[in-house]
């Protein structure tokens, strides 16, 4: 008997430290707010989105958004991981919740916005044509003139859902073809696979940058002019308002401010009205 009472004295005990065992796990309520907010954030995007996101020569993720995202993350106290996805299902990523956040140029759509809760819009973005450079001035002048051309744009992006929308667009072009990211895309063009692509103007002036001899950008827009957000699970609205609050500060204190001059050379940050 006196062996049983120690045994059942050592198991309470054990009981009392791990509380796993009778009670459920429960903590004190003063504890769940303090474990929450130290919770990893984990970012989904497409990994070869520059100067959104992307990969660098040492295989880490950099970009714009990426830095934007440490530093709302650095100001919550919490971890952030970055995680490359496949675009095109970017929504089931989130709602499975493998992922937290979609933070890479986002547009804002009433589409998306029937699965996906927002923040604010924090820049603007237009979709424009970019072709091979040529010593003899483009004959597009708007987007009718895409016709009879074959034209590129990354699967699952704002330009493909708008072609989508724009049947007889679309039935006029000699083929859209979809890639799973725009540096592919861009890659055809310079090897004459395409005629032209459509794409978000800061990404393609980005990669139009880095190869200044081999494509133009054309001040032909496609489409209206959209807006960058945040995209959050639906019901998830305190991690979006506390996202929010740390971004709106990045704002004010003039740090959103300084990364976009860090990658674009200008302050292209959309101002909250």
């Amino acid at each position: 008997m006196k062996l049983k009472k120690m045994l059942m004295a050592a198991m309470l005990a054990a009981c009392t430290i791990f509380t796993g065992c009778g009670g459920g796990g429960d903590q004190p309520a003063a504890d769940a707010p303090k474990d929450e907010a130290a919770k990893k954030i984990v970012v989904g995007l497409d990994d070869e989105y520059p100067p959104m996101g992307f990969k660098d020569e040492n295989n880490q993720i950099v970009g714009f958004d990426v830095d934007l995202a440490k530093e709302a993350a650095s100001r919550l106290g919490r971890p952030v991981e970055f995680k490359g996805i496949d675009w095109a299902s970017k929504e089931a990523e989130l709602k499975s919740g493998r992922v937290d956040i979609l933070w890479n140029g986002l547009d804002i759509t009433p589409e998306r916005q029937e699965n996906m809760l927002f923040s604010d819009p924090y820049m603007d973005n237009r979709q424009i044509i970019f072709v091979r450079k040529s010593e003899e001035p483009s004959m597009i002048a708007e987007e009718a003139d895409l016709a009879n051309l074959t034209v590129g744009t990354q699967a699952a992006s704002t330009a493909e859902d708008y072609f989508a929308s724009k049947p007889e667009l679309t039935a006029s072009l000699k083929e859209l073809k979809t890639y799973g990211d725009y540096i592919s895309a861009f890659m055809d063009l310079e090897n004459e696979r395409l005629d032209a692509i459509v794409c978000d103007e800061i990404v393609g002036r980005y990669y139009m940058s880095k190869h200044p001899d081999k494509i133009d950008a054309l001040d032909v827009m496609v489409g209206p002019t959209s807006q960058f957000g945040i995209a959050f699970r639906k019901d998830d609205t305190g991690l979006r308002d506390e996202v929010q609050k740390a971004f709106d500060d990045m704002v004010k204190d003039g740090t959103a401010k300084k990364i976009s001059e860090q990658w674009f050379g200008a302050d292209l940050i959309k101002a909250k009205k």
